[in-house]
């Protein structure tokens, strides 16, 4: 068994989370509401929910032997607790995560600029609550379906990830648990599940994301954290933690989304 090096691993955070941000915000902003020859042609929530879900399925299967796949500090955290990854690799994955999702929020951002009249203020598929919430719902709700959807969300990666589970299939399930979630929640609050998504697009949107920011750390985060706890003392662990996240012969076996 070899181990990848602490910078592939990080490379691989870096590049996964930007891909995630581009083809599940970029999808938001630029094809949700798209209109053509007086007609709606956009892909609405669905095709954004099924945005998310496909990047992080074909990150997972591309980056997961390398990195475990995370592509977001909440998995990171919850992966850590559930002794699926070694603690020194929380803080580098972090500022790996959000550095990769802000470039694609820059990236997002400098294309939308090209169409004549667009604003990215409040259009640069940001979370929130309130009154920044896309169907107005409080702070409490809002908090609360962020902390239940993570948990949610790690229990599926750490099941799917387990030595115990069936071979092949992780992404599959990881991907179509994202895009569920998103189903849920985007009227909600234009579903984080995931720090570095809402970084990536905060500062570029404004309009109040920037300051709601700290809700949508602090709620993926909790519900991963009460995963990550919760999920050994329900389940069993089948192994101990290794010097990487992943064995040789797992590509089916990310640790993360």
């Amino acid at each position: 068994m070899t181990t990848s090096k602490m910078s592939h691993r990080l490379a691989a955070e870096f590049i996964g989370t930007f891909w995630l941000v581009l083809g599940g915000c970029g999808s938001a902003v630029f094809a949700a509401k798209f209109v053509s020859g007086g007609f709606s042609v956009g892909i609405g929530f669905l095709g954004v929910a099924l945005a998310f879900g496909l990047t992080v399925l074909t990150g997972v299967y591309a980056f997961g032997t390398i990195s475990g796949g995370h592509f977001n500090p909440a998995v990171t955290l919850g992966a850590a607790l559930a002794r699926r990854v070694e603690w020194a690799a929380l803080v580098p994955y972090w500022i790996s995560q959000v550095l990769g999702g802000l470039l694609a929020g820059l990236v997002i951002y400098v294309i939308a600029s090209g169409k004549e009249g667009w604003n990215a203020t409040g259009n640069m598929a940001a979370n929130g609550f309130g009154e920044h919430s896309p169907g107005g719902y409080s702070l409490t709700a809002v908090l609360l379906a962020e902390v239940i959807l993570t948990a949610v969300f790690l229990l599926v990666i750490l099941g799917s990830t387990d030595d115990r589970a069936p071979k092949g299939f992780a992404g599959l399930a990881i991907g179509l648990t994202l895009t569920l979630i998103h189903l849920v929640a985007i009227p909600i609050s234009n579903t984080s599940v995931n720090p570095a998504r809402s970084t990536a697009v905060a500062f570029f949107n404004g309009d109040g994301a920037p300051a709601q920011l700290w809700a949508f750390w602090l709620a993926p985060l909790v519900g991963a954290a009460v995963a990550g706890l919760a999920y050994p003392l329900l389940f069993g662990v089948a192994g101990e933690l290794a010097e990487r996240p992943v064995r040789d012969d797992a590509l089916d076996q990310p640790d993360g989304r």
